[in-house]
């Protein structure tokens, strides 16, 4: 199969679908791959190692997608990038199209494009490829609300593991899912006073077993939520429900209630954000101060830490593109029933409910014919 992979043209986005290793992988199971040039370089991988693996360079972003049958990418299609598909293509990406334009789902309707999710792709009850990004998030939404708590202007000061007579830092996580346990882990490991809150005890349970019973666990109701968050210094909002725009349970009310120059890290922001007084904000520009709080906002947060997100990204995912380029879309998706779960628009169609009911399009479950 030929495979392409264009330089991401999303602001600020410098993770890279196909590291040189994957691209060797690709390359000796005899697909061709096509990487366009630069396409690696703010992971730190140059054309020369594309190269040694044997991708071809191509230096047309049009030609990339013109010759490939695959595009993989990482950040969600532009609409740019949706205008450069050919017909019938396959393109695997984080998608996010139920917070995403609905342009742009029309047109890869009218393409017939199978586009498939990271976020979406299932394993044993778990979404593989988007834990890697979200054990990423999740430690980076400390490292950065720990900055903000110290090192800007109008924050509060405050140091996060404190020092003997004084308190540490209060770091309240909302959501004990992936990135809301390595929030909790390095949020803990820095000697922060940790608490967590999420609807489903197993998760809390898990908290105090895998990383310290000294932990506060909380069953997550508005009451509780508005209780943390008055308390917070550091709040983390981690709340993801699959193919579904994020749920605002921390309300602009409470938000207000929060101490002054506190810090918001809303790591749900890719979701739409679970705090209502977020907006998306760009790496270049992170923060903004509304209600005398400091607001984290940027939605490919793991960009921070493009090489290693690049590699986590690319360990994840290349299972299932050399599954596709291997056996072909129809046998790929019949054989991998998680892999199927991913497919957000296939034939024309939406194949996924959630997406479909958020724009009010017609939903059609996907239906795959063997090719045998």
């Amino acid at each position: 199969m030929r495979i392409g992979n264009p330089k991401e043209i999303h602001r600020e986005e410098k993770r890279v679908a196909l590291s040189p290793a994957g691209v060797d992988a690709l390359v000796k199971a005899g697909h061709t791959v096509f990487i366009q040039t630069g396409a690696g370089i703010e992971s730190h991988f140059t054309d020369d190692q594309y190269r040694a693996v044997g991708a071809s360079i191509i230096y047309n972003v049009d030609e990339v997608f013109q010759r490939s049958e695959m595009i993989v990418k990482v950040a969600p299609l532009t609409e740019q990038e949706v205008d450069l598909l050919q017909d019938e293509q396959i393109v695997f990406s984080f998608h996010y199209l139920a917070v995403g334009k609905k342009n742009i789902l029309e047109k890869l309707l009218r393409k017939k494009i199978t586009a498939i999710a990271y976020e979406l792709i299932e394993k044993d009850d778990q979404l593989p490829v988007l834990q890697s990004m979200s054990e990423i998030a999740g430690q980076l939404a400390v490292q950065v609300g720990e900055r903000y708590l110290s090192d800007f202007s109008n924050s509060r000061g405050v140091l996060m593991g404190g020092i003997p007579g004084v308190a540490p830092a209060a770091v309240v996580i909302i959501g004990a899912g992936v990135a809301g346990f390595n929030a909790a882990y390095s949020a803990h490991s820095r000697g922060a006073h940790v608490i967590v809150l999420d609807k489903d005890l197993r998760r809390l349970r898990r908290i105090n077993a895998d990383i310290s019973k000294n932990i506060t666990t909380v069953a997550a109701n508005p009451y509780t939520i508005a209780r943390g968050a008055k308390f917070a210094d550091l709040l983390i909002g981690a709340v993801q429900i699959k193919a579904e725009k994020a749920p605002h349970i921390v309300t602009e009310e409470m938000v207000k209630s929060m101490k002054k120059g506190a810090v918001i890290v809303d790591v749900s922001i890719d979701q739409g954000g679970c705090v209502e007084t977020s907006r998306p904000t760009t790496h270049s520009d992170p923060v903004f101060i509304m209600h005398d709080v400091i607001h984290y906002c940027v939605p490919n947060m793991p960009a921070l830490v493009s090489r290693t997100a690049s590699y986590g990204l690319n360990n994840a995912s290349i299972d299932y593109i050399m599954e596709i380029a291997d056996n072909g879309l129809s046998r790929a998706l019949l054989g991998n029933a998680g892999l199927a779960q991913g497919v957000c628009t296939f034939n024309g169609f939406c194949s996924n409910e959630n997406i479909a009911e958020a724009f009010s399009m017609e939903y059609r479950r996907l239906h795959i014919f063997s090719t045998n």
